[in-house]
């Protein structure tokens, strides 16, 4: 009989707890992975690994952030919670390429729609003049690609910007 048993936990192991830990622990690599990422890795992500990247950005600055649902967003491509309550519009674009005001009006209706205390922006690129005049009047924070920089460097320094 207590063959049975330690048949029976072998067999329960191995299809619960094992394939568990292995997603555990693919997660944790890519979680440092993205932790170890600079400015220029950031270049060459695409729009949805950038989400992914402020989610870890902001797990190591002490938030805990929600990635939210690719369409139908409100606005919001992250929502921090901390002390304040943080809706962020994520642009991951060319260097050339400048984030326009849309991007404000867009994140300051997630702001309402999420009942947030802040709104900010982020790109690895540069906000336009209307954006930033716009961001400036409706109160809504705007990090551009050297801001970006800086929170990189917080949890990684040995990504000093080139």
């Amino acid at each position: 009989m207590d063959n049975v048993y330690f048949l029976f936990s072998i067999i329960v192991m191995a299809l619960f707890v094992f394939p568990m830990t292995i997603k555990y622990v693919k997660k944790k690599k890519r979680f440092n992975l993205m932790k170890r990422s600079g400015i220029r890795d950031i270049d060459g992500m695409k729009g949805y690994q950038f989400e992914a990247y402020l989610q870890v950005l902001f797990k190591e600055l002490g938030y805990q952030p929600i990635v939210t649902q690719k369409s139908g967003d409100y606005g919001a491509d992250v929502v921090l919670k901390g002390r304040n309550k943080i809706v962020i519009q994520a642009k991951r674009y060319g260097t050339k390429h400048k984030v326009s005001m849309d991007a404000v009006r867009e994140v300051l209706a997630a702001m309402f729609f999420y009942k947030a205390d802040e709104a900010w922006v982020i790109t690895n690129s540069f906000f336009t003049k209307q954006a930033e005049t716009l961001a400036k009047a409706c109160g809504v924070k705007l990090l551009n690609r050297y801001e970006l920089e800086k929170f990189i460097v917080k949890i990684n320094p040995t990504k000093q910007p080139k």
